[in-house]
């Protein structure tokens, strides 16, 4: 039973640590622009400007 006074603030700290973490990410704009990476790979890179001879 005594473990409980030691698990339970431990889980708290853990769980404002990940909803704080959570908060940050959206706030700093990590989730605004969720499909340009997934078709950045359909894009064409660039011509090489110079032949190899």
């Amino acid at each position: 039973m005594s473990v409980i006074y030691i698990a339970l603030p431990v889980a708290l700290v853990f769980a404002a640590g990940a909803l704080a973490a959570c908060v940050w990410c959206i706030r700093g704009g990590q989730y605004e622009d969720l499909e340009t990476p997934a078709v950045r790979i359909l894009f064409d890179d660039d011509s090489p400007s110079s032949s190899p001879k």
